[in-house]
Formats: C-alpha cells, structure tokens, sequence
C-alpha cells in the first residue's frame, strides 16, 4: 500500500496527534489501524486513540515533540511489514418494533418509503467501525445507504433509551447507555455493547464491522433475559487481514 501524507500537531505535553487526509474511507482507516499495532509494539505509548482519519499517542511523561514526530514519521516511512491485525464482524440483533422505533413512521413518511423498506436498507449494509465515542462504546458506524442519509432531529431528546438504533446525518448507530440525544430513533437492540463489569468494558474495536439483523418483539424479549443473565452470545465472524 502507498504511504499516505500525515500531519503531526502536539495534544498537550503528553500527547501527539497524527492526521491522515481528511477523508473517511477505509484504506485510510486500515492504515491507522496497521501502524498503531505497529507502534504499540516499537514505541513506549500509555494508550492509543484510533478514529476516522487520525491516531492519537498518549504517553506516561511529557516528550519532546519534535524527537518524538521525527521517531514515529521514520517508523511510518520504513519499510514494514505489519502483523495480520484481529478484527471482527459483529451480528447485531435489532427490533424495529414502533414501540422501541419512535421515530421509525416519521422517518420512512419524509423518506417516502416504507417501514419495510426502512429496515430492509438498514439491515443490508456490512457496516464499519470508524470511532468509539461521545458515550463509552457509541460506535460511529461508516456504510449507511444513501437512501437512509437524514439530518439529526432539530431538538434532541433528554433521554434516549439504552440500545436505541438511531440514524443521524450519514451515519449509524446504538446508544450504548441511556443518554440525551438528536438521533432518528428507529429499533433497539437487547444487547449491552458497554459494561464495565466485563473485561474489556467495550468488546468492539475501530475498524471491526457490523451488521444488523431484525428480531421480533418476543425475541428482543427474551434476548434481554438472556442479556441479564449473562448466557447471551453475540454473533461474530473472524475477519482476515
């Protein structure tokens, strides 16, 4: 793969941001995803941020910048073959019920589809992990047909249930705690994308995939009961880079 043009900026005494083009696409994100395997493994970095089109360094102790920019743009230039790096599909179970989709009437309405339609185009799409942010585990999904492109709502709501599926803008996604918010609600998954009780709190990581499956009422029902008691697995498929 070609090397790309990065732009490197200081993030406060302990941190280096490095920017790829400002462009959401995955060869880009494959990219970042490779050279921050690559790092973790030659640098000494306290964590790593992935996302989009960008890599955040944080280091233990204050560094010096410009050392530290011309270390890891030598390492991004060298000639190196990265190790295959783990990501995963995730089947994601969504009930497209209107009693959890309270926005899903009104969405096909201005879209001039179906709620068939709706969730038919939905669930097509192998969607894919940009960034995990905004709330602990909210994965900002990169696919969505066109079709479904809407703008988020003009006034958000104060409380969006755990699990919504939402449509906002060019993107997709599920609220992974209840929280406030401006999304296109239009299902709800059963299960826990988030849970501080696990290890790792968050099993998805950036770069890995979705895709949605719908469910009925009773099945989300007793997915939830299994969610709860901890016996629920979710899915996956091992991807190879």
């Amino acid at each position: 793969m070609d090397k790309f043009k990065l732009e490197y900026k200081s993030f406060g005494d302990h941190a280096l941001l490095i920017q790829w083009p400002r462009l959401v696409d995955e060869s880009i994100l494959t990219d970042i995803i490779s050279f921050n395997e690559l790092i973790k493994q030659q640098l000494d970095v306290q964590e790593t941020v992935p996302a989009y089109n960008s890599l955040l360094l944080i280091f233990d102790t204050e560094t010096v910048l410009a050392k530290m920019i011309k270390e890891v743009n030598n390492l991004y230039k060298g000639h190196y073959k990265s190790d295959p790096v783990e990501r995963k599909r995730w089947q994601i179970p969504v009930c497209y019920d209107t009693e959890f989709g309270i926005d899903l009437e009104d969405f096909a309405f201005q879209k001039k589809l179906s709620v068939e339609d709706v969730i038919k185009l939905h669930t097509e799409p192998v969607y894919t992990i940009y960034a995990i942010g905004f709330l602990p585990g909210f994965m900002y999904l990169g696919g969505l047909n066109k079709t479904l492109h809407h703008p988020r709502r003009k006034e958000p709501r104060l409380k969006i249930p755990r699990g919504s599926v939402g449509i906002g803008g060019e993107q997709t996604g599920v609220y992974p705690q209840e929280s406030p918010g401006g999304w296109n609600i239009i299902g709800n998954s059963p299960i826990r994308i988030f849970n501080p009780e696990n290890q790792p709190p968050c099993g998805v990581n950036v770069g890995d995939q979705v895709q949605f499956y719908s469910i009925d009422k009773p099945t989300h029902e007793l997915f939830t009961i299994q969610v709860e008691s901890g016996i629920f697995q979710l899915k996956t498929l091992e991807l190879n880079d």
